[in-house]
């Protein structure tokens, strides 16, 4: 009950701006709940209200909700069928990832932005946009405001993607007959699933392809949300080993990122579950549950974001993104045509 009395205020009126901002999102997939979610929230948090029986409610809404969200997002992932398709793309995967977070942290290291931002915009980039974001946000401690940046970031390039994409795959020559070469890239260079599934769909459409493209690139980019496990264990890892302790072993419980057991916990859930003939529809709710979880957080994260602040800092992180999106296209591409996929 005292749980109630402190967060409900904040819980309501968040959950309240994220239902609109969710259906909003299944009215237009290519901007997305979350983005509409932070614009709300960031339009609502302008005018003057009292913030103090409020307060609690955001905060816990930007927090816990955001890693319950990455929870639930395990139940959409059967480890089977990822692992077994994602053999062929696991090479370029890796790379990409790899070269995301090199140009992050060069960035970091030369044009004078701190680590948080760097790191918010390297993982969203090259691993699953917003679900990566929520995933790492409470591990480095990154505040609303950063997290705020970051999610814009990915959204302006995600649009980018979906609009140039299929056009870029056209000129290249990737493959019309078939939807093998531009769902790997479309599965490995597009970041969040709604653009993913936007930019897949668009080259099934003009080929007349079914829905061959966008199975390749969904089951990619399904692949690609399992590195969030090493990622934030590496970064777990990291702020334990800069955290001060009298111990000499950097003590990694104190950061450890637990909600991240109960991910996978949940993915092999639904592995055996499905392994077992249970339908896939099954977990359908869940999965839902967790992209509306992700809206209710993006709310809060909105509610506690200055646009102001948040346009005149903009122009750097802007500039990262577009760093990190152009090292991804290219890389996969590359190797692409490098391994005779296209």
């Amino acid at each position: 009950m005292k749980w109630l009395q402190q967060e409900r205020l904040g819980l309501i009126l968040c959950i309240g701006l994220a239902i609109p901002s969710h259906l909003l999102g299944q009215q237009f997939p290519l901007i997305g709940g979350p983005v509409i979610a932070i614009l709300i929230g960031m339009l609502i948090g302008q005018f003057p209200f009292k913030r103090g029986p409020f307060t609690k409610g955001i905060s816990y809404a930007s927090k816990k909700i955001l890693q319950y969200a990455v929870i639930l997002l395990g139940f959409g992932l059967n480890l089977r069928i990822v692992l077994e398709t994602g053999l062929q793309s696991l090479p370029i995967i890796i790379c990409t990832i790899t070269v995301a977070l090199l140009v992050a942290y060069l960035c970091y290291r030369y044009l004078s932005i701190n680590s948080t931002m760097a790191t918010l915009i390297g993982v969203g980039s090259s691993i699953c946009g917003g679900s990566a974001i929520a995933a790492t946000a409470p591990i480095i401690k990154a505040d609303d405001k950063e997290i705020a940046q970051a999610i814009s970031v990915i959204f302006f390039f995600n649009v980018m993607a979906a609009l140039l994409f299929p056009t870029l795959g056209v000129y290249l020559g990737l493959s019309p007959s078939s939807g093998e070469a531009f769902g790997l890239f479309a599965g490995t260079a597009v970041n969040d699933t709604s653009s993913v599934t936007a930019t897949a769909a668009t080259w099934d459409s003009m080929f007349n392809l079914g829905s061959e493209t966008l199975d390749k690139a969904v089951t990619v980019k399904l692949t690609r949300t399992l590195a969030i496990i090493p990622i934030t264990l590496l970064l777990a890892y990291i702020i334990a080993s800069k955290t001060p302790t009298t111990s000499t072993t950097p003590s990694i419980r104190k950061v450890f990122p637990v909600f991240i057991l109960y991910f996978i916990g949940a993915s092999l859930l639904t592995t055996l579950a499905l392994t077992m003939g249970i339908p896939t529809e099954v977990f359908s709710p869940l999965k839902t549950l967790s992209k509306f979880f992700i809206v209710i957080a993006m709310v809060a994260i909105g509610l506690n974001t200055d646009i102001l602040k948040l346009i005149r800092s903009g122009v750097t992180p802007l500039f990262i993104g577009f760093l990190c999106w152009l090292s991804i296209t290219i890389t996969s591409l590359l190797l692409q045509y490098l391994l005779g996929i296209w």
